[in-house]
């Protein structure tokens, strides 16, 4: 099972995850001070059953990883993720 984390930038400058699976919503928070915060708590949320994730960062998917590197590189996929979106966004405007 590969689930979906799902993380958005919020107004107020906190942000929010929502962890899917097949469109499905698992479980989510928001009101986190960055992506990486994201990624950590939303790793420790999931039980036995995923094997990885799909990162998405306000819509654009920047990766998929098995859940060991999610735990051990958090800080770096979370640069990935916002690096990624940047340039899509660059590129598409």
């Amino acid at each position: 099972m590969i689930v979906r984390f799902n993380i958005d930038r919020l107004g107020s400058g906190a942000y929010e995850y929502r962890v899917t699976y097949e469109g499905e919503a698992l479980f989510g928070d928001a009101g986190l001070d960055s992506i990486e915060a994201c990624i950590i708590a939303a790793t420790e949320g999931l039980g036995s059953d995923p094997v990885g994730a799909e990162i998405a960062y306000q819509g654009i998917i920047s990766g998929t990883y098995p859940l060991a590197t999610l735990a051990l590189a958090s800080a770096q996929i979370a640069e990935h993720a916002l690096n990624t979106t940047t340039a899509m966004e660059e590129v598409s405007s």
